[in-house]
């Protein structure tokens, strides 16, 4: 059964502003105003790359994760990549999604894309 409270965010787009001004600031606000009561954000592709070579997106990610957001990374992703045990060192759970991101579509739950 889907969760119409917990809110999924796709980060594709390894644009560092897009990043910081759309996935970062709506997905801590949206627990810090309680518009969704979970927020995961599944880190897939180059986003990973981003973490990795940024300090200060790795920094944004531990605000992020501090503040409640719960994140996953592609492992396939993340070890073709090479920045398998930078996320994970982050605290981000790094995970096969292909099965997580097919389920939330199948099951209807929000899930937004950037």
């Amino acid at each position: 059964m889907a969760s119409k409270d917990h809110l999924h965010l796709l980060w594709t787009n390894s644009n560092p502003v897009t990043a910081e001004k759309m996935v970062f600031m709506y997905t801590v606000n949206s627990l810090k105003k309680g518009w969704w009561e979970k927020v995961t954000v599944i880190v897939w592709g180059d986003p990973a790359r981003l973490i990795d070579e940024d300090a200060a997106m790795r920094e944004t990610v531990m605000k992020a994760i501090s503040a409640g957001v719960h994140m996953v990374a592609c492992k396939a992703c993340a070890d073709q990549l090479g920045v398998t045990e930078t996320l994970e060192s982050l605290g981000v759970e790094v995970i096969y999604t292909g099965e997580l991101l097919t389920r939330l579509m199948k099951e209807g739950e929000p899930l937004l894309t950037v």
